[in-house]
């Protein structure tokens, strides 16, 4: 009996112990907020991924190092999972997969390759969980409506966004300067070649393209569209097809490790001296280093880049952010890194207003988000997500790149809009444009000796009236 009842505490005692230990375990399981990172660490992409990874690990360490995330007066800590999508569809399913059933990550940020992005979302979507894409620019991730996508939260501009952009620029300031240097009538349409990626990304870029003329009536045309397969590295065969259709500008839609193959690869072999316009995406030292002085001239869109900050609210802060990369990681940040360094800052800002880790008032309260830009600048000087497809809207701008001999790479100058450039748009002594010169009223001189006087006959009338006369005399004298 005197063991019975021992036993009996024993149990009772851990019975209890169970119970006390089960609800501390809670509150501490509960502190601590885990985000997905998902980007290309691997594969085509990685040099834009390992970026995103790092500069999300400076947002992680900056808000924890302040305190963390306050959740209903609980103090949490981000924790980062890397989830590594290759740079391949399947693969990205299957990491994203994981990271929501097995490491139950409260909420996802990243996304780089469109097609990529547009097959691993689906599972997010499918297990309702927040996810706020910074680098995958296909409208699709939050306009398709085969899936529910009101989780998802689009935090970089579409294709729709920048290729209207670029095009509004090129309207604005290339186009006169090559109608007034080659003597072009306003008539005359300017000769657009694409050549663009077979993916998402690069169909997105096309039809925004497309879209921007006909919404703006900009009179250009499309005088050659071409493919080319993710990760190629010869580009001669397509843009010497370009380069017969004859095109003012050439507007690629491709990565940072292609870009660059494009212009050396245009310029050096092919002959083809033209402006080429490059994708946000491309602002990147990858892609300054392998240009080379190919790509002196060439035009590229922005809104965060390594070498150039534009004026306005977030100046000072993507200045010391850029620094404080480079002291941290030994090199400047790319554009998709900082608008990742932006996506972990969103993520603890809703999660802190929402007051919970449900993942459905999460969602409500990036549904509601306002708050101040951090290093890019934003519309309307705020940070939030438009009412129909959850986008937030950019500053964007333009830069021309210009030979830097210290750097020994070009380096960029925002040119446009008129309110935050640098220097003029400069149209190099060796472009050369789609076709010739429109014909103008003003006849060209030509020497006076070519030229007959005005009423003197020229040699072809003088041998006809000298015919006629001979023809005369010979039937004078057949009828004498």
């Amino acid at each position: 009996m005197k063991y019975a009842i021992l036993v009996a505490i024993v149990v009772v005692s851990l019975v209890l112990a169970s119970g006390v230990g089960q609800s501390a375990e809670t509150p501490s399981e509960a502190e601590e907020i885990k985000i997905g990172i998902v980007v290309p660490y691997t594969g085509l992409s990685s040099t834009t991924g390992i970026d995103m990874w790092k500069y999300a690990v400076m947002a992680a360490e900056e808000i924890n190092a302040t305190g963390g995330v306050n959740v209903s007066g609980v103090p949490m800590n981000i924790t980062l999972l890397l989830g590594n999508d290759e740079t391949s569809p399947a693969a990205g399913v299957k990491v994203v997969t994981k990271l929501i059933t097995e490491d139950k990550v409260d909420l996802l940020v990243g996304g780089f390759n469109s097609g990529v992005t547009a097959a691993d979302s689906v599972v997010a979507a499918e297990h309702k969980v927040p996810f706020i894409v910074t680098g995958a620019s296909t409208p699709i991730i939050t306009h398709r409506t085969d899936i529910n996508t009101t989780y998802f939260f689009h935090h970089c501009p579409t294709g729709d966004d920048y290729a209207e952009f670029t095009l509004l620029c090129v309207n604005d300031i290339i186009k006169p300067a090559i109608y007034e240097r080659f003597n072009f009538t306003e008539d005359r349409p300017l000769r657009l070649a694409f050549l663009y990626q077979d993916t998402a990304y690069g169909v997105g870029v096309y039809n925004g393209t497309k879209r921007a003329i006909e919404i703006h009536d900009l009179n250009m045309e499309i005088v050659a569209a071409e493919k080319f397969k993710m990760g190629e590295t010869d580009y001669r065969t397509i843009l010497t097809t370009i380069k017969a259709a004859k095109p003012d500008v050439v507007y690629p839609a491709a990565l940072p490790t292609e870009q660059p193959l494009i212009v050396t690869q245009g310029r050096r072999d092919v002959g083809l001296d033209t402006i080429y316009l490059s994708v946000e995406c491309n602002d990147d030292p990858v892609y300054y280093t392998g240009v080379g002085r190919s790509g002196e001239y060439s035009i590229q869109e922005s809104r965060f880049g390594p070498y150039a900050t534009p004026p306005g609210l977030t100046h000072d802060a993507a200045v010391k952010s850029k620094e404080d990369f480079k002291s941290r990681w030994g090199n400047y940040p790319s554009m998709m890194g900082a608008s990742t360094y932006e996506g972990v800052y969103i993520a603890a800002e809703a999660i802190e207003n929402a007051g919970t880790l449900d993942k459905e008032k999460v969602r409500d309260s990036l549904d509601e988000l306002v708050m101040p830009p951090m290093i890019e600048e934003m519309k309307d000087g705020v940070i939030t997500f438009s009412p129909d497809y959850r986008e937030s809207k950019f500053v964007l701008y333009q830069e021309q790149l210009i030979w830097n001999e210290t750097a020994g790479e070009t380096r960029p100058k925002i040119i446009w809009p008129d309110s935050i450039k640098e220097t003029d748009f400069v149209l190099p002594e060796w472009y050369e444009p789609g076709s010739a010169p429109t014909p103008t009223s003003t006849p060209t001189p030509v020497p006076t000796a070519e030229v007959p006087e005005k009423g003197v006959p020229g040699f072809e009338v003088v041998f006809a009236i000298a015919s006629l006369l001979a023809i005369a005399y010979l039937v004078r004298r057949r009828r004498e």
